[in-house]
């Protein structure tokens, strides 16, 4: 990718833009202000572990699901 292009990445079912290449897990729960303490992540169907958030990037095209548990009766 050239210098200010952009990628997109399918979050939640919603097509969304960002500058850059990729991003960690980490980095994207960040820029989309998703601070729940208890959030399942997934990337192309695939489980990432909350211990990997820093070592597990995202890049153009990818399908990230991140859901928030909620717990109550």
């Amino acid at each position: 990718m050239n210098k200010g292009e952009s990628m997109k990445i399918n979050l939640n079912n919603k097509e969304v833009s960002m500058a850059g290449e990729s991003f960690s897990v980490r980095e994207l729960l960040n820029l989309m202000h998703f601070t729940f303490p208890m959030i399942v992540v997934k990337i192309n169907s695939r489980l990432v572990k909350k211990e990997d958030y820093e070592r597990v990037f995202i890049g153009d095209g990818d399908n990230v699901e991140a859901i928030h548990l909620i717990s109550g009766g």
